[in-house]
């Protein structure tokens, strides 16, 4: 595995584990919010360095710089959730913003398709 792609490798790993934490039945907020910091230091120092590449990847990379703003967003209102129920629908977002970033990562970490001739 080229170096590049182990970075994003970490990176899906880091999304893995912030993933978990937001399954719990008692989230921390702050705890969240310093995992969502996490991962956006790791893509800006790790990831935005690489070189371009394909545009593939260049696309994929795009996406996951918005949906890891969109991210830190959906955490803010988290923590300013004053019910229960609105509480779960933030997290059920966060979950599913999450996994789109993993699946971003395992789209990059597969092997460029063929060019059909």
């Amino acid at each position: 595995m080229s170096l590049n792609l182990e970075k994003y490798q970490t990176l899906a790993t880091l999304l893995e584990e912030v993933r978990s934490d937001t399954m719990g039945n008692q989230v921390n907020a702050p705890e969240l919010r310093k995992g969502v910091s996490l991962l956006q230091q790791v893509f800006r120092q790790q990831i935005v360095p690489l070189a371009a590449g394909s545009s593939r990847v260049q696309s994929y990379r795009t996406e996951m710089s918005k949906q890891l703003r969109l991210l830190e967003i959906d955490v803010m209102f988290f923590q300013g959730s004053r019910q229960a129920s609105t509480a779960e629908e933030r997290l059920k977002t966060i979950g599913d913003r999450l996994t789109t970033l993993i699946q971003y990562c395992e789209a990059i970490l597969q092997p460029e398709p063929e060019e059909e001739k």
